[in-house]
């Protein structure tokens, strides 16, 4: 099932699985946006009351995230050197990628934050130049032309696509599951910036204890629970081998 088609490089080695995966506070134990946000912008408590109207189907996730991050001026390489301080990897989330790129499973990060952010914590968590993964994501641009994003308010982002998500994850997935013949898809997730891609593959994985296991539970869309990426390794390894289905998977049984 090779293919050449740039919309779907995932297929590139004829993989039996592809993992999807949200980046801020997956593979990342903590939100870098949140952090921004909590500490340089409008505050955790605000944050906290947006989320819940986007959860509540009250507000557009684009249109409360673009606000946030709005109320963020300090300089974009500032906020860089922050987020390289204070954001760390998932415990389990390096061995799971070493064995996914020798085990030919794709991994491809669905992020509704912003690229330069994702590739220089990849960089210092994983090594520059040690890791090969596809980012789909937001990205970031001057306020104004002229100005610069290393300036006092000077930066913003940019999102992927005319959705209300700013980032609609589905429409990326799509172009796999959409396919005759196709591999089997995982996706693991934390946030409200996951609510798109939620319903998309045959495995999905919600963070303990955030927003996207309560949306699942509400909207009734099947998920598996994990704290660290050690549970979602061993689970993906087990089905890789055959030791357990997925739907032994989805019923809780790893």
């Amino acid at each position: 099932m090779g293919s050449l088609n740039t919309d779907t490089p995932a297929l590139a080695n004829n993989p039996k699985f592809i993992f999807f995966t949200d980046f801020d506070g997956t593979i990342t134990t903590a939100d870098s946006n949140d952090y921004m946000i909590d500490n340089l912008g409008c505050g955790a408590a605000k944050r906290e009351a947006d989320n819940h109207e986007v959860l509540a189907g009250r507000a557009h996730f684009r249109d409360v995230f673009y606000s946030m991050l709005d109320s963020v001026r300090t300089p974009f390489d500032e906020c860089l050197r922050l987020l390289l301080t204070h954001i760390r990897l998932d415990p389990g989330f390096k061995d799971f990628y070493h064995w996914a790129r020798d085990n030919n499973v794709p991994i491809v990060i669905l992020s509704g934050g912003m690229e330069p952010v994702i590739r220089a914590l990849l960089d210092k968590m994983l090594g520059a130049g040690e890791w090969d993964m596809q980012i789909v994501s937001n990205d970031v641009a001057p306020t104004a032309e002229g100005r610069g994003i290393n300036e006092e308010g000077g930066w913003k982002i940019i999102f992927h696509d005319d959705s209300v998500h700013g980032h609609d994850k589905s429409i990326e997935i799509r172009k796999y599951s959409s396919l005759p013949a196709r591999p089997i898809m995982f996706y693991a997730g934390d946030g409200v910036s996951d609510l798109s891609a939620a319903k998309e593959t045959d495995l999905l994985f919600a963070k303990e204890g955030k927003d996207l296991v309560t949306w699942c539970e509400n909207a009734k869309v099947p998920f598996v629970t994990f704290r660290d990426w050690t549970s979602i390794g061993q689970t993906v390894k087990d089905i890789a081998a055959g030791k357990i289905t997925l739907q032994e998977a989805a019923r809780g049984r790893i």
